[in-house]
């Protein structure tokens, strides 16, 4: 189902997602539709009076629910890396050409597990870690033609490939998927891919030669105070997600703001992947109070701070003007960087509210992407690393932020991402016996949940060891993509050396 396809199915769509009668909101808007929305919200309008209407049954009798999860993998007495490498298949889904809201892709691809059934664009770079270590070239090559068709398809890649996401982007991971290829098939991989490559810079950076002092912002660039450039987190549309239709409308109407304002920094703060986080709210707590446009985050700057190095790495030695001014662009984000997102007193990067002109002050694990990016400074890396330590290291990896909240982006949950974001970002600066920690700390707590229960899972409690991850708008999923994949090239890396 499209976004129109939903919106004139709205009366039935309401009625479904308020009625609580499939497991979540994300199950509906996956169905397929057997006729056309005209011909089922008739019937829809004909029935549902009558006595004795049963919505479910209406809805299975006009829709094809989603493909339940694949359970029939077990571990057989394999060991943990095993296990992984076989599961790839089981998370594998062909070219589909299926109708409903899932956008058809022309290549094989891995779905993260449980209620994820579509490829998601971030978590797919964690997935390739493990697909290298397997040696699964063949998909790694699928999963970035198919990212490089959604680019020539719809301008940029989307959240997952599903039309409810086409308003939204995630974490912009395309760049380092290419050095993954790059590493297996050479730096040809670069030129192949560069035309998308460029698309999608410039679908982050739309607006910026608009922007001005009056109206600084513009989708998802942002010019700051000093003249220079950075980014945020945006979505084009400003409305419910499908996908969590019921949610969204609460968290709006207890805000007491303008819901159009409230959906679209819900839909920003879906589009950075932590969703949600009590970084993005003004109280540090309640999700009613979410501002994520307001503010540049530290992590999402440092991702484009490395696009824009691939890009002059493409142009050298074949166009001198467009390497300069790459180049140039690279100096002037380290620089809004380190301007705006360091703290010197507190020894540790914030993001930044660029409408109240101040640093948010949150901690989160957002720091350790200047690290990953390699554009700090030792001393500023030695007082990270120190910060990370003392704050943010438990017994099971570090926690994502320092704010118990009941989001799933807070404490006490850690996630595989920001394991390997932290771990490789340490070991850039030769903090080499604490990223050590944080991989022996994250690969216990993967093994003893495996062990217990037979399943690798979206997120884990890294602070109680005895107890599963919980928080967010759904339940801990098995799987699990990005987690299988980290699992994985930790368990085949050295900390000496070993860059990518």
């Amino acid at each position: 189902m499209s976004h129109f396809f939903i919106e004139s199915l709205s009366p039935l769509y309401k009625d479904v997602q308020s009625g609580g009668i499939f497991p979540d909101s994300k199950f509906f808007v996956d169905c397929t539709p057997l006729t056309s929305a005209s011909d089922i919200l008739l019937q829809y309008n004909a029935e549902k009076m009558t006595p004795g209407f049963d919505l479910k049954a209406f809805v299975l009798k006009h829709f094809t629910p989603p493909a339940e999860p694949d359970n029939s993998y077990t571990t057989a007495g394999r060991s943990l890396p095993a296990h992984l490498s076989g599961l790839w298949d089981v998370l594998t889904r062909k070219p589909d050409d299926r109708g409903g809201t899932l956008i058809p892709l022309p290549y094989p691809y891995i779905v993260p597990g449980g209620r994820f059934r579509e490829v998601y664009y971030w978590d797919s770079y964690f997935t390739m870690l493990g697909l290298q270590v397997s040696q699964r070239t063949d998909i790694i090559q699928h999963m970035i033609n198919n990212f490089a068709y959604l680019v020539e398809q719809a301008g940029f890649i989307p959240n997952g490939n599903r039309t409810y996401y086409l308003g939204r982007s995630q974490p912009p991971f395309f760049a380092w998927m290419l050095t993954v290829l790059m590493e297996e098939k050479g730096k040809d991989v670069l030129l192949k891919y560069l035309p998308q490559l460029e698309k999608e810079y410039r679908f982050w950076m739309d607006g910026a030669t608009t922007v001005c002092a009056e109206d600084p912002a513009h989708r998802r660039v942002v010019l700051m105070e000093d003249g220079s450039m950075l980014n945020r987190y945006w979505d084009d549309l400003a409305t419910p997600r499908p996908e969590a239709f019921t949610e969204d409308s609460h968290i709006a109407k207890i805000s007491g703001k303008e819901p159009a304002v409230v959906y679209r920094h819900i839909r920003a703060a879906a589009e950075s992947g932590w969703d949600f986080s009590s970084r993005w709210f003004r109280d540090e707590l309640h999700m009613e109070t979410i501002q994520t446009t307001h503010i540049i985050p530290v992590d999402l700057n440092c991702l484009l701070l490395f696009m824009e190095t691939l890009l002059a790495a493409a142009y050298e030695h074949r166009n001198e003007q467009a390497h300069r001014d790459m180049q140039n662009k690279v100096s002037r984000r380290i620089k809004a960087i380190h301007t705006y997102c360091w703290n010197e007193e507190k020894g540790f990067f914030f993001d930044y509210h660029f409408v109240d002109r101040q640093q948010t002050g949150i901690y989160t694990l957002a720091a350790a992407y200047p690290l990953f990016a390699n554009c700090v400074t030792q001393d500023q890396s030695i007082r990270v690393a120190q910060c990370l330590q003392e704050k943010f290291l438990h017994p099971g990896g570090l926690s994502t932020t320092l704010n118990t909240t009941g989001q799933q982006w807070d404490a006490p949950n850690g996630w595989a991402p920001l394991q390997w974001i932290s771990y490789k970002g340490l070991l850039n600066y030769g903090h080499t016996i604490l990223a050590e920690n944080i991989r022996h700390n994250w690969m216990h707590i993967n093994e003893k949940v495996f062990a217990a229960t037979g399943k690798m899972m979206e997120k884990y409690n890294v602070t109680d060891t005895e107890t599963l991850a919980g928080g967010g708008e759904y339940p801990n999923q098995d799987g699990f993509g990005w987690t299988n994949g980290v699992y994985l090239k930790f368990l085949n890396c050295s900390s000496v050396g070993n860059k990518l």
